[in-house]
């Protein structure tokens, strides 16, 4: 008889009329924390039933490295309720969202003495079996070597990317002064082509030159320029001298 109970059961959970369900709880594990900050303790969940935010509950718990008892840290029913007493008071903040299915929550200005592991447990009903998750915290004086090189990473990555948007606008702006010189230097030609009506200075003076007549004196062998009076001035001359010789005969006769 047990037997056939046995062979229904499992023929009834392979055919999909008996389902087993169960809240699957995830954390972040392993944190380490400086000594007076405030640190995440990360807590999501996922569940077979739709979520319901009124029926939902949610239970974080503490149990220190030494021995000692567990303590409550925070619950959630309808609303967050932060603990009232115990080494928790106004320490702990609501992170979660329960539609997002997160049931995190903060520690504000951790202490050595809360040094421990922290259990997260989640309740859906009709989903209301499962795992619990849990995350052990380590208080330190300073950050560890791993996260000051993650710190220096970011510091460093954002001083590269500085320094190289700097060089970046450095160089379009020196591609630009080379191109308007260049610019310059193929207009510059152009700017002292000559004017063809405009004579050079020498042949103006060559022209000047050759207007100009030479006389040579065959006294004293000088060069002197020629007379510039008019042809019909001297034209004038030897009549005017005739006249007076024509003058002076006249005299004489007298």
């Amino acid at each position: 008889m047990c037997v056939m109970r046995i062979f229904l059961l499992c023929g009834l959970a392979a055919s999909g009329v008996l389902q087993v369900s169960g809240i699957r709880i995830h954390t972040s594990g392993d944190v380490e924390a400086v000594n007076g900050t405030d640190i995440r303790l990360k807590c999501t969940f996922s569940s077979s039933s739709a979520i319901n935010p009124n029926l939902i509950i949610i239970s974080w718990s503490f149990r220190p490295l030494k021995p000692g008892r567990e303590e409550s840290v925070f619950h959630y029913q309808l609303k967050p309720f932060p603990p009232e007493e115990g080494i928790f008071r106004n320490r702990i903040i609501w992170a979660g969202d329960i539609m997002g299915q997160d049931a995190s929550i903060i520690i504000r200005e951790v202490k050595f003495t809360y040094n421990g592991t922290y259990t997260c447990q989640v309740k859906n009903p009709p989903d209301v079996h499962g795992s619990i998750g849990e995350i052990r915290l380590r208080v330190v004086t300073t950050a560890s070597f791993s996260e000051l090189l993650l710190l220096a990473f970011a510091i460093g990555g954002g001083i590269a990317v500085v320094v190289l948007l700097l060089i970046i606008i450095v160089s379009c702006r020196r591609c630009k002064r080379k191109r308007q010189r260049r610019e310059g230097e193929v207009e510059a030609p152009r700017k002292e082509r000559k004017d063809p009506t405009v004579c050079h200075p020498m042949r103006s003076i060559h022209l000047y030159l050759s207007q100009t007549s030479i006389e040579i004196d065959s006294s004293d062998g000088m060069i002197s320029e020629a007379s510039t009076k008019d042809p019909s001035s001297d034209s004038d001359g030897p009549d005017s001298d005739d006249d007076d010789d024509d003058d002076d005969d006249n005299d004489f006769s007298d």
